[in-house]
């Protein structure tokens, strides 16, 4: 029996971790670890994407949809930096990922020869960028490596990681044994700071909830409805906490609903959430104290001002603080929320255009649908309003912001699951990004449901030039394909809909059929919503009452 390879070891240690999945294209300084994954198609499928941008999207999809590591290949210099949009996407977003990137030979590392591919520090541009990053200089290396890379990814706070492995490395044999399993390492919290947090919350008449990623990170969503009920308290989502608790259980509510709550509230639990406005400032609780609980140190730290924190995994938090509250007897909140309620329903009214939309999509989708959002404009609404009913299920750039990330990442969605209903939600602006992924739809029949809501425009830039600059547009105009004429030439099924009525009538068909369509809807322009997302941007001017809905033929 021959020694195995680097390229072996790197397989075999992967599948050991549980990868079942990469997102990857081969090139020359991948051979070795392509023809150990040729050996083990039983055990690893390989999605080969159009564009290194797409592998760690994709990834990122498959990540944060299912909490398992999300895994892409590629190859150095280039590939590397085309697929870095992802990993900051990635990093931002708290997904757990692993990039495997090819490097140079190993001996030429550094020293500025010239080789194929080669730029300068790209181990460097890669721990910028991640957790950890270690690079392969042995076969013998690899395991540890490996091994090293999952420990990151389980423990502490998730974020990319990645591995740089040269092509001689991949192609030289070792005695090296492939890396065992890593076990989940999650932080424990100190059980007398847990005493002393519960002791606060349950001496708080007015208690409110504020969650984010690192509940839906953690898996801690069982925790949180526990506490939550005990305290009678009610559940703020962040973006990336939407789905952390179901949208239509009686404490959920939107993020914006601290305007309204931190009025009354007395105490704030703020879980598994950076607690920072989108321009780096503190959390406005109008003089409420704060308990913060994190696994990341540095997001209990200034510009915070924390009364407590808790330097621990949001759900062992969250079921410590549960198991020693127990089961107090606490007054009905009810009229409270009833009040809330009625005012967020008045300030989603600014976006009613928006929403209809979106409950069109919210109605054809499961319960266990996954929407993915984009930087457009039917997305920047449902960051605010969108109704996750389970985690997981609600998916979108984190603070990134990531233009065009949306599509591939909705097709790493599917590829983790492919019986899952997934609807990807983009303009024309960022769906150009990727669009030539529609290949990787058809060719590994992931039957994603691809909404492009389509005005001719950048539309947020657009909007700035218009308000801001006097109407005095600059390259905020599109050029686009006809999106029947494009998915027909990629084999894929097309609809147009120009109104949220005839798209639920599109959906209706679409997401039970399981197959790639690209659905096209005309749209105008929509009202803005800003003010509802940033707080202390002003309330606009409303538009006319049909301006978001477009009937030129053809448009």
């Amino acid at each position: 029996m021959t020694d195995p390879t680097g390229g072996d070891l790197l397989a075999d240690s992967l599948i050991n971790q549980g990868v079942s999945r990469i997102f990857g294209i081969p090139g020359v300084q991948l051979d070795a670890a392509a023809d150990a994954l040729h050996a083990r198609t039983d055990q690893v499928d390989f999605i080969c994407a159009r564009n290194e941008q797409a592998t760690t999207y994709m990834a990122d999809g498959y990540a944060r949809s299912t909490g398992d590591v999300g895994v892409a290949m590629v190859v150095p210099g280039p590939g590397v930096l085309n697929a870095l949009s992802g990993v900051a996407t990635g990093y931002s977003a708290n997904s757990p990922m692993l990039l495997i990137a090819g490097q140079i030979d190993s001996q030429a590392i550094g020293r500025g020869l010239g080789a194929l591919h080669e730029i300068p520090d790209q181990t460097g541009i890669l721990q910028r960028l991640t957790k950890w990053t270690g690079t392969a200089r042995s076969a013998d290396e690899i395991p540890g490596l490996v091994r090293e890379a999952f420990t990151q990814l389980r423990s502490g706070r998730p974020r990319p990681v990645a591995l740089e492995v040269p092509p001689d490395v991949l192609a030289a044999t070792s005695r090296a044994v492939a890396a065992e399993r890593v076990a989940d390492a999650p932080l424990v919290p100190e059980e007398q700071q847990i005493r002393d947090a519960a002791a606060r919350l349950l001496a708080a008449k007015r208690p409110m909830i504020v969650v984010g990623g690192g509940v839906l990170a953690a898996n801690a969503s069982v925790a949180l409805q526990a506490l939550a009920e005990a305290l009678e308290a009610p559940v703020l989502m962040t973006e990336n906490g939407r789905g952390a608790l179901d949208a239509r259980h009686r404490l959920a509510f939107d993020a914006l609903a601290l305007r309204a709550f931190r009025e009354d509230a007395d105490l704030v639990l703020a879980v598994g959430t950076r607690f920072v406005s989108t321009f780096g400032t503190q959390v406005d609780t109008n003089g409420a104290p704060v308990i913060l609980v994190n696994a990341e140190a540095a997001d209990l730290e200034g510009p915070r001002a924390a009364a407590q924190t808790l330097h621990a995994d949001a759900r062992l938090a969250l079921a410590g603080l549960a198991a020693e509250v127990g089961t107090p007897a606490r007054d009905s909140r009810e009229s409270e929320f009833a009040r809330v309620r009625a005012w967020l329903a008045a300030q989603f009214a600014d976006i009613a255009p928006q929403r209809e939309y979106l409950s069109a999509i919210r109605g054809a989708l499961p319960e266990d649908g996954v929407f993915v959002s984009e930087f457009t404009q039917v997305g920047y609404a449902a960051s605010a309003c969108y109704p996750a009913y389970q985690p997981r299920t609600y998916i979108g750039p984190g603070y990134q912001g990531t233009l065009g990330y949306g599509f591939a990442t909705a097709l790493g969605v599917k590829a983790a699951d492919p019986d899952r209903a997934v609807v990807s939600v983009n303009g024309d602006g960022g769906f150009s990004w990727t669009l030539q992924e529609l290949s990787t739809a058809k060719r590994y029949g992931l039957g994603l449901v691809t909404i492009v809501f389509h005005d001719g425009f950048y539309g947020n830039v657009r909007r700035i030039q218009k308000n801001r600059y006097g109407a005095r547009y600059f390259a905020s105009d599109l050029t686009n394909p006809d999106y029947g004429t494009l998915a027909e030439a990629f084999g894929i099924r097309s609809a147009r809909a120009a109104t949220p009525q005839e798209l639920s009538g599109v959906l209706a068909d679409a997401v039970p059929a399981n197959e790639p369509i690209l659905i096209n809807v005309p749209v105008g322009e929509f009202p803005s919503p800003w003010h509802l997302i940033h707080e202390g941007v002003p309330r606009p001017a409303p538009l006319a009452p049909d301006a978001h809905l477009v009937r030129q033929a053809g448009v």
